[in-house]
């Protein structure tokens, strides 16, 4: 059955940034920290999201086009932890994009739902693309004593990466926040990964930040921001970094768009009545 593409587009200053989405997973109850399984299923039930084998997330990619060149924001799980997985090739194909036209790829984090499609069939998917992560996450999912001790749901993230840095010579890690281009820079938000970082998109006075796994799901974040998950590294600086990341979003309005909402993923965090909460953002289908 041929699978119709799944986006959506918004136009932030020059850029234009469409979401995709590579798919979906349903995340077992028992993969949640913070909490315990019946309290997932019960916040989630609380807004219908509950299903019976667990939550429902998506995989959502972002492609920035500004005029000049083509910049992917990570590459999606390409079917290595869900077989509903992997839609990020043919969509670009859809769109008119070709693997060879990507002029740089921005990996938020070392997960295999991140960096998957960069090395799906170990090959090097997008050969004229520069490659920026942390290098904080290069040299952990490196570290073969670090895979080692690493729970065996996580062996394949560090797989991933040494074939990442295999396939991609031209690789360039990142120490700390940096502009990769005028008005697409990242920022820090370690804890989930060492090297966990957003990705900010700005011109014209509007801006959009990418904020991969700093939220799953509505029914737990903002509300809920010692709900994580099992393959966070550092629980208390994820909580940390969730908790002050929340505060500063909802001041400023920030728009934000995380990897695992539901699609498109995009919103801002709203005060109200003194609690945080998710606010959806309008879409269009992209083209």
């Amino acid at each position: 059955m041929t699978r119709l593409p799944v986006t959506a587009r918004y136009q932030v200053g020059r850029f234009e940034v469409t979401v995709i989405s590579d798919g979906y997973i349903d995340f077992p109850f028992d993969w949640f920290t913070g909490v315990t399984p019946d309290q997932a299923k019960q916040a989630t039930e609380a807004v219908h999201a509950a299903g019976k084998n667990g939550v429902r997330s998506g995989f959502s990619t972002w492609l920035i086009n500004d005029g000049e060149r083509y910049v992917l924001v990570d590459s999606g799980p390409a079917g290595t932890v869900s077989s509903t997985s992997g839609y990020l090739p043919e969509t670009l194909a859809a769109l008119g994009v070709k693997p060879a036209d990507i002029d740089a790829v921005i990996l938020t984090h070392a997960h295999i739902d991140h960096i998957g499609g960069m090395v799906a069939g170990n090959r090097n998917n997008f050969p004229n693309a520069e490659v920026y992560m942390d290098r904080r996450d290069i040299k952990t999912f490196t570290n073969t004593s670090i895979a080692a001790r690493a729970p065996e749901i996580t062996k394949s993230s560090f797989a991933a990466t040494e074939q990442l840095v295999r396939l991609y010579p031209r690789m360039q890690p990142i120490d700390g926040e940096r502009q990769i281009a005028p008005g697409l820079s990242v920022f820090d938000l370690s804890g989930h990964t060492p090297g966990h970082i957003g990705v900010r998109i700005e011109d014209g006075g509007e801006s959009l930040n990418l904020v991969a796994d700093m939220l799953f799901h509505p029914a737990a974040h903002p509300a809920l921001p010692g709900f994580g998950i099992i393959f966070e590294m550092d629980k208390a600086a994820a909580d940390a970094t969730r908790a002050r990341f929340f505060a500063k979003a909802a001041e400023e309005g920030a728009l934000l768009a995380a990897t695992h909402m539901p699609f498109p993923g995009v919103g801002r965090i709203v005060k109200d009545a003194g609690a945080l909460e998710w606010q959806p953002a309008d879409w269009t289908y992209g083209a």
